[in-house]
């Protein structure tokens, strides 16, 4: 990984411009000022700049992510703000948020400050979210409204979800006031008991306890039907089954102010996967059966699903080295979630430029982030990519602390070359 300042004035040619927020694609180029964008077009004319040959690469708007654990503060040892954002920038992605199950958890004000005061020293835009209840203890509210002045841009509980309803109406009802989503883990805990994978014929051939899929649609019904009784804005994160979507859809039809994600990995693996007992592939919710995983690629490419999130979720080898029952859920997944994502949407014939969308509108819509990045003025985040390319994913491609990845030796397609963000362009080969 290579890093340099980008120079005062500079114009990035030989590339084929896609611009996920107009929906167009073109060969032109891009003139920068200042860090900034001043101008993109098929010619732009402009005298005393330094050139940036992009090679033929595609250049498209920086990939944001509204799912990700970067594990500060409290457990440094498996991931750090930096070390997350330099994961995040070699998989292409200039904007993150954060999750708050941190130790402490991001659940006053001064937490949400200190993300905040620390990201501006960072390569990547990087944002708090807050959770939605004290020591994330699903009973008592957290000071929203003082934590979105302090810079949070959503709530969650994530990993552990909200489990009483009136708590749950509470949150929407008090995060209108501020127009911010509710982001609620969608598991029912008692339907998933000491559920390991899962529930169906390879649960049943491998010998783990299985999560039935009904446990995460439970959930996600009752979170529509408050969040419709209130008129919140909540967003489903990691949807990962058939039953859910349908849900989704039923809401969306009838008005439910929603939104939804779907990870990279459950749209790549299904549950045969967990043959080898990778603890990697050990998630919540869990990897899906292939119908599941039909599904979800089905709801991405309609729209039932808004927008791809890594819920990158870095853990020590030795976590991960554990017996399956006793390892904990998360994996990594900001390095290869382009090339994962479009290796499998590029085979059902979605387009590269609605997969970008996924990548990089929707998610900035759905926070309330500026979607428009080629405007001038915007801040440039630019993301060159060489969709075409097929690699294999290694270690060598790892730029989180943690390895926890079961992408590693899979051959994936797309890859990023190139990064512009925050004044400096990073470049891959």
């Amino acid at each position: 990984m290579k890093t340099k300042q980008l120079p005062k004035s500079v114009k990035i040619t030989n590339c084929t411009i896609l611009d996920p927020f107009a929906e167009k694609e073109f060969a032109g180029e891009i003139l920068l000022k200042n860090g900034k964008i001043n101008d993109v077009g098929k010619s732009i004319s402009a005298d005393g700049v330094d050139e940036l040959d992009a090679n033929g690469a595609v250049v498209t708007h920086g990939f944001c992510d509204i799912h990700a654990h970067f594990r500060e503060p409290g457990r440094e040892d498996k991931e750090t703000l930096v070390t997350g954002s330099q994961a995040a920038l070699a998989g292409g992605f200039t904007t993150v948020c954060v999750m708050p199950n941190t130790n402490p958890p991001l659940d006053s004000p001064e937490s949400i400050r200190f993300i905040a005061e620390k990201a501006e020293d960072l390569p990547i835009q990087l944002y708090p979210i807050g959770a939605v209840t004290v020591g994330q203890n699903g009973k008592e509210m957290t000071e929203m409204g003082e934590m979105v002045k302090a810079g949070a841009v959503a709530f969650s509980d994530d990993g552990i979800p909200i489990t009483d309803g009136e708590v749950m109406r509470l949150a929407l009802e008090y995060s209108t006031q501020f127009d911010v989503p509710i982001i609620n883990h969608a598991e029912d805990v008692d339907l998933r008991g000491s559920g390991q994978m899962n529930e169906g014929r390879w649960s049943t051939r491998l010998g783990l306890a299985g999560i039935p899929d009904i446990s995460e649609s439970i959930m996600v019904e009752r979170d529509l039907q408050v969040a419709g009784f209130t008129c919140g804005r909540i967003h489903v994160p990691h949807v990962s089954t058939e039953k859910s979507v349908h849900v989704i859809r039923r809401a969306k039809k009838n008005g439910v102010n929603i939104s939804a994600e779907v990870t990279p990995h459950h749209l790549y693996f299904d549950d045969s996967a967990l043959q080898t007992y990778d603890t990697n592939l050990k998630v919540a919710p869990p990897i899906r059966s292939e119908a599941d995983r039909d599904a979800m690629i089905g709801a991405i490419s309609d729209g039932t699903v808004d927008c791809i999130a890594t819920d990158h979720a870095p853990h020590t080898v030795e976590e991960k080295e554990s017996p399956f029952e006793y390892a904990p859920c998360g994996m990594i997944g900001l390095e290869s979630a382009f090339g994962a994502v479009w290796k499998m949407l590029s085979d059902k014939k979605m387009s590269l430029l609605d997969v970008v969308r996924k990548l990089t509108v929707m998610p900035r819509q759905i926070i309330g982030f500026d979607s428009d990045l080629f405007a001038k003025g915007a801040e440039a985040e630019l993301v060159f990519l060489n969709p075409d390319q097929e690699w294999t994913f290694g270690l060598e491609h790892i730029r989180s602390k943690s390895r926890n990845s079961p992408f590693v030796g899979e051959t994936l397609k797309g890859q990023v070359v190139s990064v512009v963000s925050r004044g400096q362009i990073i470049s891959f080969k």
